[in-house]
């Protein structure tokens, strides 16, 4: 019995995960044509019950935000038309002008962005971008927490080309200082392989414990773009958009093997418990291009699209976009969209990624329905003035959209308090509706009416409430448990961050719009921005 066998008919069911690993172990030339000893056979398997999609892939990562910077497309659904069209639109798009960047946002002096590299800026703003879509910029951040102790543990693993003498190694800690991360911080470079193999990196550390979340990060001339991942169980608990899982993978150099990248597609396979039959879709660089160091996120970036949309993208020897039908058992119960992703490096560093659909999930609802009518509190802020009021103006126009198509308010507030960051200049509401909501922002962003807000740059900490006492917690929760917006809105234009102690954990992220960025020449800062990432 060969090595194919053996595989094949442990995934059947018909031999047992020990018989297995000891005829692959206890007989390694055992290789294709090659006999090995049988094993003794097992009692036929009972009929497989229907696959249960609620229960966690063991050992699998939650792929929760994904953002891309591409030279046709500024984000990924531009990316996805233009995917769509065969690439067709690439020729006569433009890149982002790099030389253009909001350095105000981030809190940096003039002088320190004028000696940026033009791939860090792109890369700066493309990470804060991951980090808000995820929801994880404020009180969630807070909350990854390792089993130590240590808050904002999230790990950064940069995938980069060249990147000049300014930045190299240090780009990882530059931000983790800039974003108050706190897990490692790695750089990547094996060519085109360099994503894959920092998300291969980064998954190793999430299975040791070293971060609970990573940042995977690429940026090279032409194309930037990041992830970020979780564990699966994790993810699912805290209620997070799961883009897609990262089952498996497996990095290698070449070597002068022949027949190398076959082998790593095995291991990669092997790394996930699928056989070959179980993936439909392989994602190379000839479907999505070369890009430098950014290679295999565009790579990837094609593989979550199809398998959350459930289309396939026109490639070679398939003209035209196609339906991508999920696929089925033996006894006919649905299965998870699966592709791999695969980029071998100009020096022979390969790196091989199995992505799954990921399973059905709904998280437990907390706490009641809010009544329709009731009062909420919506909390903005940003690092300047104009920043907060470009922010309401996006607010104000994201709520014009049709009524079905927007959040609850209720949610809409809860996400401002624990998914963004707190910041110098602050806005607070108290509204009832959607609509008043609306427009009370434009009148804001416009200058036409006075709403309460307040520039708390320079001002420092607020003395009013010591964060690092539990008893602050406990009177901020029971401010919000007895409905008290009003006091809550003093304290937050005082400089109190009054998300203190909310909790966080399965509350499910809601999309909203980002933060309103300014670019402007790099050396072009006001010397009082204390800056969003901090």
């Amino acid at each position: 019995m060969d090595t194919r066998e053996i595989l094949t008919r442990f995934k059947s069911g018909t031999l047992a995960r020990e018989q297995a690993v000891t005829l692959l172990t206890a007989h390694p030339g055992a290789t294709d044509g090659e006999p090995a000893p049988a094993p003794r056979p097992d009692p036929a398997p009972a009929p497989a019950p229907a696959p249960d999609s609620t229960v966690p892939v063991p050992d699998a990562y939650a792929i929760t935000a994904v953002h891309g910077r591409f030279p046709y497309a500024d984000d990924l659904d531009a990316y996805w038309r233009t995917a769509l069209d065969g690439g067709a639109e690439r020729r006569s798009a433009s890149s982002p002008d790099p030389e253009r960047f909001d350095a105000a946002f981030f809190g940096i002096d003039p002088d320190t962005a004028a000696r940026l590299a033009p791939q860090e800026r792109v890369l700066l703003e493309t990470v804060w971008r991951t980090l808000e879509d995820a929801g994880h910029v404020g009180a969630r951040l807070d909350a990854l927490i390792t089993a130590d102790g240590e808050p904002r543990s999230v790990g950064v693993y940069l995938a980069h080309g060249p990147l000049g003498a300014a930045c190299g190694g240090a780009l990882p800690g530059r931000l983790c200082d800039l974003l108050g991360l706190r897990g490692p911080g790695h750089c990547v470079d094996t060519g085109a392989s360099s994503f894959l193999a920092a998300l291969h990196l980064a998954t190793a550390a999430l299975r040791t414990g070293d971060c609970a979340a990573a940042l995977v990060a690429a940026v090279d001339a032409a194309c930037a773009g990041a992830v970020l991942v979780r564990p699966l169980a994790a993810a699912r608990a805290a209620g997070d958009t799961v883009h897609a899982v990262v089952r498996g993978g497996a990095l290698a150099h070449a070597g002068r093997a022949a027949d190398a990248d076959a082998r790593l597609a095995r291991r990669a396979r092997a790394a996930a418990d699928l056989g070959t039959a179980d993936i439909a879709v392989c994602e190379t660089p000839v479907e999505s291009g070369a890009a430098g160091a950014a290679t295999g996120f565009e790579a990837l970036c094609r593989a979550v699209l199809q398998i959350g949309r459930g289309t396939l993208l026109p490639a070679p020897g398939r003209t035209a976009p196609a339906a991508w039908p999920r696929p089925r058992d033996p006894q006919g119960h649905p299965l998870p969209r699966r592709a791999s992703v695969a980029v071998r490096g100009e020096h022979g560093a390969a790196a091989h990624v199995i992505l799954e659909e990921p399973p059905e999930h709904r998280p437990e609802a907390r706490g009641t329905a809010a009544a329709p009518g009731r009062p909420e509190l919506i909390l903005l802020s940003a690092p300047t003035p104009r920043h907060l009021a470009a922010t309401a103006r996006r607010f104000a126009d994201r709520l014009g959209a049709p009524a079905d198509a927007l959040p609850a308010l209720a949610d809409l507030a809860t996400e401002l308090r624990i998914g963004r960051a707190a910041l110098p200049c602050r806005l607070a509401l108290i509204v009832r509706t959607t609509g008043e909501l609306a427009k009370e922002l434009r009148e804001f962003a416009d200058g036409t009416a006075p709403e309460p807000s307040a520039d708390l740059r320079g001002s420092g900490a607020s003395g009013l409430l010591d964060p690092e006492l539990p008893e602050t917690a406990h009177y901020l929760a029971a401010l919000r448990r007895g409905g008290r917006l009003a006091a809550l809105a003093r304290l937050w234009l005082a400089g109190v961050d009054v998300t203190r102690g909310e909790e966080t954990h399965g509350r499910p992220a809601v999309p909203l719009p980002g933060s309103a960025m300014l670019p402007g020449p790099a050396d072009a800062v006001p010397a009082t921005s204390d800056g969003a990432a901090r």
